[in-house]
């Protein structure tokens, strides 16, 4: 095998000497690890104060006997998440953001 299949990386050990190469190491796997996260400026809804990613109060209970119920994320338009269900009870109350105080203007509602 050549050493681009092999990887290998061949370092000088000295750089002083006489033009002796010697491996200093030698990769034999490599993973690649990712993470993502939603571009929001809160992690949890300020309603319920549940993760916006796990289901919010009214969904829990549903959640435990239901696999295929997802509770939707509502994005403002000051890039502030509420679960639907959260945001829905809140505007009927209130028409404005429960973060900043902003009129409340849809942006995207998705998963």
């Amino acid at each position: 095998m050549s050493q681009i299949e092999n990887m290998e990386v061949d370092v000088p050990v000295n750089t002083f000497s006489t033009g002796d190469k010697k491996k200093k190491f030698e990769i034999k796997k490599w993973t690649a690890v990712a993470f993502w996260s939603w571009d929001i400026a809160v992690d949890n809804c300020a309603i319920c104060r549940n993760h916006i990613m796990e289901p919010c109060i009214e969904c829990q209970p549903m959640a435990m006997t239901e696999t295929d119920n997802e509770c939707v994320v509502a994005w403002a338009a000051c890039n502030h998440a509420f679960h639907l269900h959260c945001i829905n009870k809140w505007i009927k109350t209130r028409d404005a953001c429960p973060l900043d105080n902003q009129p409340w203007q849809l942006a995207r509602c998705g998963r």
